[in-house]
């Protein structure tokens, strides 16, 4: 990622969007390189842009926000996406989180709030609304007797999983431990089946309530 964050917004509210794009580009080290009304759009532009970071309503016409995530996780992973919305929903930010996005900011934040999020996600790691962060640990981990299911990884897939926490993708996890990237992935897939997490970012959220990540 070069020095300036590159940021593209997609909301479907004009008014709204370029206060939020005339808010970020006041902050230094942000860029924002485009503006989208739709998930359609947004995908569309991420092609072409290829921004750090992809901020995205989640009610939106045609593609909402979590089917354009998800769609730009597949295609571009190294894009990171935060979704900001309205809903404080608890499926609503579970779903989110599945389809790849790596923050959850509710729009009644602060200039300086949203500023802190966009910097946390584009460094990789996660960011949720304090408000919900709670209420979605719960819901990840409301089911498990084990009081730390980490105790049954490996020393590795205790190492992969703190990379993972980190924001690292399989391919720079692989560079780092001097693996393979489809070894890096075999290694993951057991790490979702021992947590009895969907994804990624469930897996990194539980490494960070018991305190593996750094």
């Amino acid at each position: 990622m070069s020095d300036s964050i590159r940021i593209l917004i997609a909301d479907d509210h004009p008014l709204f969007r370029e206060g939020v794009a005339q808010s970020l580009s006041g902050e230094p080290g942000f860029t924002v390189v485009g503006q989208a009304g739709s998930g359609e759009e947004a995908f569309s532009l991420v092609g072409e842009l290829l921004p750090d970071l992809l901020l995205l309503d989640v009610t939106m016409p045609g593609n909402g926000g979590i089917a354009t995530a998800s769609k730009v996780a597949t295609a571009w992973p190294v894009v990171r996406i935060m979704m900001l919305t309205v809903s404080e929903d608890q499926d609503t930010l579970l779903a989110a989180l599945k389809a790849g996005a790596r923050g959850y900011v509710l729009k009644g934040v602060t200039a300086r709030e949203l500023a802190n999020a966009v910097r946390v996600v584009a460094g990789g790691d996660i960011y949720i609304s304090p408000a919900l962060a709670g209420g979605i640990l719960f819901e990840l981990t409301a089911n498990r007797q084990d009081d730390d299911p980490l105790t049954t990884l490996t020393d590795r897939e205790r190492d992969i999983l703190n990379l993972v926490a980190e924001g690292l993708t399989n391919r720079e996890i692989g560079d780092r431990l001097h693996l393979a990237e489809k070894t890096i992935k075999h290694y993951m897939t057991n790490v979702l089946q021992k947590l009895q997490v969907r994804s990624r970012v469930e897996a990194a959220l539980l490494a960070q309530k018991h305190g593996l990540a750094k």
